[in-house]
């Protein structure tokens, strides 16, 4: 009987150690307890927060909308162009309108950071970030409002570990006159 309540014991002993290891990205067990995110937290989207600006736009002339990336506290996304090709940089990819074209997203100045996961500071933006998009107006085009579909591809991590991406579906409301 004592032999298996020492047994016993071992085994709780084991599942109570084994439970505290964390799994790195690459698989690779740390053997630190990994850390809360915080409550509520599964994915990117519910780190990064989308507001589009409204556009008026004339026929025949150019105009830029703007998308502000609201960041949460203590979180960052990788910049565009990210630092790595193996990091998932913030993209804008615009839907299509007829008789109103998109030029290149102008993405803002990252900030350089170091983290204690890489052994060079990242580009990464923080806080509040506005991407524009260039606009172009046909010189047909029919007054009236439109509305653009845009989607924002980000990955938002914290000084430790990343979440799973997200895209981040909005509307940017032109308005033709």
């Amino acid at each position: 009987m004592r032999h298996t309540c020492v047994g016993f014991a071992a085994f709780l002993l084991f599942l109570l150690l084994s439970g505290c290891a964390r799994t790195s990205n690459t698989g690779t067990n740390t053997g630190s307890p990994a850390p809360s995110p915080g409550p509520g937290i599964s994915s990117s989207a519910d780190i990064v927060k989308v507001q589009p600006s409204s556009v008026v736009l004339s026929p025949g002339r150019n105009a830029e909308g703007t998308v502000t990336l609201s960041i949460a506290s203590g979180f960052h996304v990788n910049a565009n162009p990210a630092t790595f090709s193996y990091l998932i940089p913030t993209e804008l990819t615009a839907g299509t309108i007829e008789g109103i074209t998109t030029a290149k997203p102008i993405y803002p100045q990252a900030e350089k950071k170091k983290f204690m996961f890489a052994n060079e500071p990242l580009a990464v933006y923080e806080g509040e970030a506005q991407i524009r998009l260039p606009l172009r107006a046909e010189k047909n085009l029919t007054p009236g409002t439109h509305s653009m579909p845009l989607n924002i591809r980000v990955q938002a991590c914290d000084h430790e570990q990343c979440f799973p991406p997200a895209g981040l579906k909005t509307n940017l409301a032109i308005e033709v006159k």
